[in-house]
This record gives C-alpha cells, sequence and structure tokens, in this order.
C-alpha cells in the first residue's frame, strides 16, 4: 500500500491538509498516511524546523503532501534564528526536487471571481515550470560589517535539466524568463535554454523574455504562454502573480519533482494565512487539486486525478464559493461539496 507523508505545516496547514485527505479517501481508498511536523510547528516541539528522523521518514515514503509553513509567530530579523521556511528547503534539497510545476487554468466558473477581465483570461492553460534548488534561495549568504549578501548561483547542469522538463511538459512553445541584460546568471541560463532547443526541441517554439516584460504580459496576455520557464525566485514570483488569472491563490496546487527514485512533493502556493487559522474558513481547493497532481504525477493515477479535478469545477459550477473568492462557504461545506460532485 503507498504510503503518504502528511505533512499539514502550520496556520491553515492543518485544515486544507484533512480537507485533502477527506476527499482522497473516496478516490483511493489504498493510500496509508503518517503524519509528521515542519515548520513552526516542529520548532515549537523540537527546535528544529523539521528533524532527522521526519526526514528519514519523508525519504521512505512515496509521496509527500503538505500544508503551509510559517507564520509571524517565527518571523525575525536575527540570521541565526530557526524559521520555519528552512524545513521546506530542506525538504527540497535532500529529496532534489528541482522542478516545481504550477498549472494555472482559471475555471469558466471563477472568470469573473479574477480582477482581470473576462475576454483576458478566458481559455489561460498555461504551466510554469519553476527551478527550485539553485539561484539566491540556496546561495552562499551572510552579513558583514553593517552590508548584507545573498549569491545567486546556477550551473549548466542545474539549468539544462529544468529546461529539459519544460520543453517536455510543452505543447507548443516554451517562454524562458530570465534578467539576461544585467545578470550573468541569466546570460548563462539564457545560452544553455538555446543550446539545448537548437539540439533536442526544435519541434517547440522557444521565446526569450525579460522578468519585467514577462511580467507585464502575464496581466495584459496571459493566453500568449504556454509553458513559462524560470529560474527560483523569478518562478516564485511570477507564480504568485499567475494566482490572480484564477481569482485566488487559494486555488493554485504545485508539484515539485525530483530526478530520482524518492517521493515528490505537492502543495498548495498559498501561504499560512495566520489571520483565519482554526477558523475553519480556509478554501481547501488548491490543497484538493495538489492531492490530484499526487495521483497524477505520484502515482500514475490519472483517472482518479481527472475525477477529483472534475469534481472540483463541477463544485464551482454548482455555486460553492470559499470567502476568498467572495463567498461565504466553509472549509467543511466547500469540502464536501467536492464529496458530492464524487459520489
Amino acid at each position: 500500500m503507498p504510503t503518504i507523508a502528511l505533512l499539514p505545516g502550520d496556520g491553515i496547514g492543518p485544515e486544507v491538509a484533512s480537507a485533502a485527505r477527506r476527499v482522497l479517501d473516496a478516490v483511493a481508498t489504498d493510500l496509508t498516511y503518517e503524519e509528521h511536523l515542519v515548520g513552526g510547528a516542529s520548532i515549537d516541539a523540537h527546535g528544529t524546523a523539521i528533524t532527522d528522523e521526519a526526514m528519514a521518514a519523508i525519504k521512505a515514503s512515496d509521496a509527500v503532501l503538505l500544508g503551509a509553513v510559517g507564520g509571524p509567530k517565527w518571523d525575525s530579523t536575527d540570521p541565526t534564528a530557526v524559521r520555519p521556511e528552512q524545513g521546506l528547503f530542506r525538504l527540497r534539497a535532500d529529496l532534489g526536487l528541482f522542478a516545481n510545476l504550477r498549472p494555472v487554468r482559471p475555471l469558466p466558473a471563477l472568470y469573473d471571481a479574477s480582477p482581470l477581465k473576462r475576454e483576458l483570461i478566458e481559455n489561460t492553460n498555461m504551466l510554469i515550470v519553476r527551478e527550485l534548488t539553485g539561484g539566491l534561495y540556496y546561495g552562499e549568504r551572510g552579513r558583514s560589517d553593517g552590508r548584507a549578501f545573498d549569491t545567486c548561483v546556477y550551473s549548466v547542469e542545474e539549468i539544462e535539466r529544468i529546461a529539459r522538463t519544460g520543453f517536455e511538459a510543452a505543447k507548443t512553445r516554451v517562454t524562458s524568463v530570465d534578467k539576461a541584460n544585467v545578470l550573468e546568471t541569466s546570460r548563462l541560463w539564457r545560452e544553455v535554454v538555446t543550446a539545448l532547443h537548437e539540439a533536442e526541441y526544435q519541434h517547440i517554439e522557444l521565446e526569450h523574455q525579460l522578468v519585467d516584460s514577462a511580467a507585464m504580459r502575464l496581466i495584459a496576455a496571459p493566453r500568449d504562454f504556454d509553458v513559462i520557464l524560470t529560474e527560483n525566485m523569478f518562478g516564485d514570483i511570477l507564480s504568485d502573480e499567475a494566482s490572480m488569472l484564477t481569482g485566488s491563490l487559494g486555488m493554485l496546487p504545485t508539484a515539485s519533482l525530483g530526478a530520482g527514485d524518492g517521493p515528490s512533493l505537492f502543495e498548495p502556493v498559498h501561504g499560512t494565512a495566520p489571520d483565519i487559522a482554526g477558523k475553519g474558513i480556509a478554501n481547501p481547493l488548491g490543497m484538493i487539486l495538489s492531492a490530484a497532481l499526487m495521483l497524477r504525477h505520484g502515482f500514475g493515477r490519472d483517472d482518479a486525478a481527472a475525477a477529483l479535478e472534475s469534481a472540483v469545477d463541477r463544485a464551482l459550477e454548482g455555486g460553492i464559493r470559499p470567502r476568498d473568492l467572495g463567498g461565504t462557504a466553509t472549509t467543511a461545506e466547500t469540502t464536501e461539496a467536492v464529496l458530492g460532485e464524487l459520489k
């Protein structure tokens, strides 16, 4: 029986994780779950954002389902402080999760929930492929003599493997996003992506775009994109921007994949939302859709994944609206609406 390492995390994480597990039980009865602490919850219990024991159990699992980590309780400007995000960074690094896939597909039932005009977002269907284990977030950093530094480093191998992921996922076109007019890492990025395209993927159209221009185009003409391929920090920012196409950050799922035999990680894009934690009003749909990605990419169960995604679509078409989408539905009511469509 496949084992899921369930990491509820902080804030609304435990609430949406519970919702996702209920829905998964309706389409995959053979899954077993082992819960582990991560993020602030682990700091409070163990003084570290993830323990070695939890990490060993996670590595032995078949997939990882994560709620969210972080919150103001653990915020600090002290560079030596233990931070919840360190648990997430260790998960990515230790599991070799270099490719983050973030599908962005506004649903017709939610076209009017987006701050953008309906005619701009209709038929948008893009995939953001973000490099996840390099760049500024993993480079050398520190403080000295009143100055702070963060180092952005990329190798040819790191760029090539994420570019290959992007080209393999594309239907027609890859838009590679960089800042090659300023950054040396971006110039290397553009060179490597171009060389790989010419050698192996000429049947896919390739365009290069600077990140500031891409950010504007993402709002002005989102239908133009098929696959957006980019480095760690740019991908982090652009994917959060893209969430507005769907009407809410609470709607976006994400999958983090590696090259080895270890488990992949699946989580919603949204954060811990500490202001609503414990109130039972969090939107669980991003977490439920992340569970669908787990079924598809983690276990090759396309039919079960499609059933879950279709149930979410129909629940929204039926009128269910969590608060972040302008409605009044609670977490439980939203979950029941999806379960009702599955039945």
